[in-house]
């Protein structure tokens, strides 16, 4: 089947799911016929498809692609995983391999194409340039579009000092360019401090773990030490780390207040309360977020601004925070599906609603020179850390008026 027909049945039977996936929610509150009503439909539509298209379909990619479908159109970082795939993500999921340093979902994917969250500092995919908003045609030579978003992350893995092909479309180079990258242990970046004019304290997070957590703690104590009166917590582009993790970061501002909640359809309500004997400072606080700040980042910025502890500056965030877990089909294999989420102190889904900064300022595209093919143009200094510069950054001198008037 030519890749246009592929397109076509997968597009149908895509449009098709989502169909269905209505009824089932008109269904729970009309009547059972009504929803087998439009399980009927759909079942009819798929008979037509396969009896009257143009040339015999795929069946099996029309079931794929309908599945991938109904559930990426519910949760874009869900997965259906056949048999086989499922028996390789059992094998390798709690193996620790070398990866190019990609974190990705299906959110913003162009027809189901794999969009890139954001790329861990100093790894092979922040190298390249890679960045919230660009996306990835291929992997290894397969398609992305309708792949499963596990399989894709089973496929940027492998062993250290190999490499893996990709296709891209950069968000500022709209043509497909090859590209590849060579996997390697990625080590998290360390926290940055520095003092700032008028005695603001600068923290830079690029990643969340219970470690870097320590370091911010370690940080800002050192910040107080040197005089610090005020503090500046730049999480922007920091899309790594667990939930969890994000509760810990923001506790060390927090020495009250509620800083998340966990619900789900089975699992009961979790608080998390902020813990007074963790907390590490009292001074006045502005947190720095954009469209690539993610995850455990998220869930401590929409606690420091719900609690009105920090000034939130900045773009709307990423959106991801949840529970996800595998649970396995009666053909062996499963679907990978967020089965709980975590909410602002405010009762706002994160993964739905983004955290949205009450002083919103856009942040600059970081600036990589790329050449006729979109490929990034090589620098002396491309092996070493960057630090972010504050200088003539929107972003700082938003949040430094505001802290002027804290």
């Amino acid at each position: 089947m030519s890749s246009r027909t592929k397109y076509v049945v997968v597009s149908t039977s895509t449009c098709l799911t989502l169909l269905l996936l209505i009824g089932s929610v008109i269904g729970r509150s009309a009547s059972a016929d009504d929803t087998y009503k439009h399980l009927g439909v759909f079942s009819d539509v798929v008979s037509r498809i396969k009896s009257e298209y143009v040339e015999e379909p795929d069946m099996k990619s029309v079931t794929l692609g309908a599945l991938n479908g109904m559930l990426e159109a519910i949760d874009p970082f869900a997965s259906y995983l056949n048999a086989d795939q499922y028996k390789e993500y059992l094998k390798t999921k709690d193996v620790k391999r070398a990866d190019v340093g990609l974190i990705i979902s299906k959110k913003y994917g162009y027809l189901g194409e794999v969009g890139i969250v954001g790329a861990i500092p100093g790894s092979a995919a922040a190298k390249a340039g890679l960045s919230t908003g660009d996306m990835i045609e291929t992997i290894g030579g397969v398609a992305t579009r309708d792949m499963p978003l596990a399989f894709a992350s089973m496929l940027l893995r492998g062993d250290a000092g190999s490499t893996v092909e990709l296709t891209v479309i950069r968000a500022r180079h709209p043509e497909p360019a090859p590209l590849k990258l060579t996997r390697a242990v990625v080590g998290l970046p360390q926290v940055e401090t520095r003092m700032l004019e008028n005695k603001i304290g600068y923290i830079n997070v690029d990643a969340i773990s219970p470690d870097q957590v320590r370091q911010v703690a370690a940080g800002v104590q050192q910040l107080q030490k040197d005089g610090a009166q005020k503090l500046m917590l730049d999480l922007r582009s920091c899309s790594t780390g667990s939930p969890e993790d994000g509760v810990a970061l923001a506790n060390l501002f927090l020495n009250k207040g509620r800083i998340t909640y966990l619900l789900g359809q089975k699992v009961p309500r979790q608080n998390f309360e902020a813990d007074a004997a963790k907390a590490i400072t009292t001074l006045p606080l502005a947190v720095l977020v954009n469209r690539g700040t993610a995850s455990a980042a998220e869930v401590a910025a929409a606690a420091l601004q719900d609690n009105k502890r920090a000034q939130l500056v900045g773009e709307r965030t990423y959106g991801d925070a949840a529970v996800r877990k595998a649970i396995t089909m009666e053909d062996g294999g499963a679907i990978i599906l967020s089965v709980a989420k975590y909410y602002s102190p405010d009762g706002k889904a994160i993964q739905d609603a983004q955290v949205i900064p009450a002083n919103p300022v856009s942040d600059a595209d970081a600036q990589i020179d790329v050449d006729d093919n979109g490929l990034p143009l090589t620098s002396p200094d491309a092996d070493k850390p960057q630090q972010k510069k504050v200088e003539d950054d929107a972003v700082v001198k938003k949040a430094l008026e505001l802290l002027a008037k804290a």
